[in-house]
């Protein structure tokens, strides 16, 4: 990838980059809802979706959380967004088969929120926050949108090394590649796995009542190939460079991550800890 020299080319690139894992996010979107359900669950029960409110899930992915909000706010509606086109299909049309009607897709990035303000009783955002150039743009866009009284639920990946199931791809891959996977001044998945820095971004949008709470959890994949192709294909910072790497590249990283994971491997099985931050917060009415 040649350096990027504006925002909106960082912005069109991590539009490009997440419409190019689509695929892979349609073949694993029941495994990636069956990861996130706990997350997701908390997120809902923290923010208190009622019936006749609108929600917003933002970088919705297959649209677990949207999905999950659909039966609680009837009839009032979910809007489920994605910055790319692709991604918003498939939350469509997972929503289109369970028959949630009220479910409406809509392609935007959580930098730019195309909707009124005041629009939302409830905005979720389920591990896409720290993908997002501008985190404190996005917040005020996030504030913006809410209603008075409105809450937020924003759940993100913790530090590296509460997450090895992902770190240590990251972390084998810039060996491999010679440079760090993301490049500078691109974000990441643990660009606000910091518990400060992620309620200091909601209260500088002026969202008021932040609290930040811990989420561990366990990753379990049956193999190694199992976890290999799972998490290559959903890392979206990752496919591209991957793809683009010689067999020969890639083979040296497969051997080192089989290395790399013996601490979290009991027979041929994986299990790994992982851990989410959920911010929650609202706007003052």
């Amino acid at each position: 990838m040649s350096t990027m020299t504006t925002a909106e080319e960082i912005r069109a690139h991590t539009r490009a980059m997440w419409a190019g894992v689509a695929d892979s996010w349609a073949e694993h979107a029941d495994y990636v809802e069956t990861r996130g359900a706990h997350v997701a669950e908390l997120m809902l029960a923290r923010t208190a979706p009622q019936p006749g409110e609108r929600v917003l899930e933002l970088a919705s992915g297959g649209g677990d959380v949207g999905i999950a909000a659909a039966p609680l706010v009837g009839p009032g509606e979910v809007v489920v967004s994605d910055v790319a086109d692709e991604m918003v299909d498939i939350a469509a049309r997972r929503a289109e088969a369970r028959g949630l009607a009220n479910v409406i897709p809509r392609v935007f990035g959580v930098e730019a929120i195309d909707d009124a303000d005041s629009s939302y009783d409830v905005v979720l955002c389920r591990e896409g926050l720290m993908f997002a150039f501008d985190p404190a743009g996005a917040a005020a866009q996030i504030a913006r949108v809410l209603r008075p009284g409105g809450r937020v639920g924003i759940a993100v990946w913790g530090p590296p090394a509460a997450n090895p199931w992902l770190s240590l791809v990251f972390r084998a891959a810039s060996e491999v590649l010679g440079g760090p996977v993301p490049p500078p001044g691109m974000p990441g998945p643990f660009a606000l796995a910091d518990r400060d820095q992620l309620a200091g971004v909601l209260g500088a949008a002026g969202l008021v009542e932040v609290a930040v709470e811990e989420i561990a959890g366990t990753r379990r994949d049956t193999t190694f190939e199992q976890w290999w192709t799972r998490t290559t294909a959903l890392a979206g910072p990752l496919a591209q460079r991957l793809a683009a790497m010689p067999d020969v590249v890639k083979d040296g990283l497969k051997e080192k991550l089989r290395e790399a994971v013996r601490p979290y491997q009991s027979g041929e099985a994986l299990e790994f800890p992982s851990l989410n931050l959920l911010a929650t917060a609202s706007r003052s009415r």
